[in-house]
């Protein structure tokens, strides 16, 4: 038997997300309880936990330093929420993103948790003013957003309600460091968080060049694959300004005018239908059609490329 961490960290919801941060959390050690509505979603569960661990294993990827047996046997399953939370000191929701659906849960364990238990919620886009309000325990939630797919993208946004404790970010930026997580912190909320803001920006202009005839769809993905996304993999667009002049105050001299001018020329919020969505839908399928085994195939290849990828990252000296 494995020797767990201190504390249990309990799931809640057994989908992808859910079994991706089961899968985190034991590798780091820790005690996991994953937790559903109904058993046969927590035994599918766990039966897929236990394929992709063992895979990872074969792999030379499993994450961690136990082996995948001595992690499964942190991992078990349990369908009565009470029961499931007693002892937790950590509550990852992994509901579907509904802000309803969140809120009912996030009800529950108000009434169940004691004034230790970080309660936090997997959620891309919906702000912790909503989905944490009227809460007893307010000043233990927080978002913390994991990146799809999770046991490969590290990132995680925390999130905090205007009222969440300090000391509860602090311990789930632990957290998330100690199981090989990269946390971030935003100070105050603000809708989209950091990445999704980031990511719509750079889709919204892609768009833009597609649709008013700039560029064809496949050499739009080539920018950022062969081009942007190859050193934003190490550094962010921050860093990159600063080393591609003499330091942040001579790139903003040199190309500070230059940005402006081009921002200018920035059209307006595309409307994402008509004619341009058929055109880039016609033109990603004539590369990966949208039937299941085809995506499946592709989704299966970028995860290989985010695993080798990760492995390069953490064989790179730290500078």
């Amino acid at each position: 038997m494995a020797s767990p961490a201190a504390g249990l960290v309990v799931i809640v919801g057994s989908g992808l997300i859910g079994r991706s941060w089961a899968m985190l959390f034991a590798s780091g050690g820790f005690k996991v309880k994953l937790y559903d509505i109904e058993q046969q979603q927590i035994t599918n569960a766990l039966e897929n936990i236990r394929k992709e661990m063992k895979l990872l294993e074969q792999l030379g990827a499993l994450k961690g330093t136990l082996s995948a047996e001595q992690q499964l046997s942190l991992i078990t399953g349990c369908s009565n929420i009470q029961e499931a939370v007693e002892g937790a000191m950590h509550i990852q929701e992994c509901v579907p993103e509904n802000l309803e659906v969140k809120k009912k849960i996030f009800a529950q364990l108000d009434g169940i948790v004691g004034d230790d238990v970080v309660l936090s919620s997997s959620t891309s886009c919906l702000l912790p003013s909503r989905l944490f309000s009227g809460l007893a325990h307010v000043k233990q939630c927080v978002v913390a957003h994991p990146v799809n797919p999770p046991y490969y993208v590290p990132l995680v946004e925390l999130v905090p309600h205007p009222e969440t404790a300090p000391v509860m970010v602090d311990r789930t930026h632990a957290l998330m460091q100690k199981i090989g997580q990269s946390p971030v912190r935003l100070l105050r909320e603000i809708d989209g968080f950091a990445l999704n803001r980031l990511q719509y920006a750079v889709i919204s202009e892609a768009w833009r060049l597609v649709q008013d005839g700039i560029m064809s769809p496949n050499d739009l993905d080539l920018v950022m694959s062969d081009g942007l996304g190859l050193r934003y993999a190490f550094m962010g667009p921050l860093e990159t300004m600063h080393l591609n002049a003499e330091g942040m105050r001579s790139y903003c001299d040199r190309y500070g005018e230059g940005m402006k001018r081009v921002l200018k020329t920035f059209g307006p919020i595309p409307e994402f239908s008509g004619a341009t969505v058929e055109k880039i839908h016609q033109a990603i399928c004539a590369k990966v059609p949208d039937d299941p085994e085809h995506l499946t195939a592709r989704r299966q290849w970028r995860d290989t490329c985010l695993r080798r990828l990760a492995r390069l990252k953490s064989q790179m000296p730290y500078q």
